[in-house]
């Protein structure tokens, strides 16, 4: 069974990117643009979370403490990505498993998708 990896940027064209890059490395993925439904999750959970800093409807930092406070999802990693130079520090502070800074390579997101779920 395929690896699920949901992506949650308010940028629908970065999420397109994003899916393409990713299911051609033989993930499932799935692309939300509204913040609210990453705290809303029901099963079956993604393995893997790439979640942007400024996503509409609210804060992904605020999202990701919250998914990292809940039974259910405080194992799952989340990724945080970011434009914002702080991004690392930001990541540490709100229990993110690691970040991506904003322009990232593809190459990057590829290396960090493998590192928490392994290759296709």
């Amino acid at each position: 069974m395929r690896k699920r990896i949901l992506v949650v940027d308010d940028d629908a064209a970065i999420g397109e990117v994003l899916r393409l890059m990713l299911e051609d490395a033989g993930y499932e993925v799935e692309i939300q643009t509204n913040g609210q439904i990453a705290q809303q999750m029901i099963e079956p959970l993604p393995d893997l979370l790439f979640l942007d800093i400024r996503v509409s409807g609210t804060d992904g930092r605020a999202i990701c403490q919250y998914l990292k406070s809940q039974p259910a999802t405080r194992h799952m990693p989340i990724i945080l990505l970011s434009a914002h130079q702080d991004t690392q520090r930001m990541a540490r502070e709100v229990g993110a498993d690691d970040f991506l800074a904003k322009p990232f390579a593809m190459a990057d997101l590829l290396a960090c998708a493998a590192k928490y779920l392994g290759s296709e």
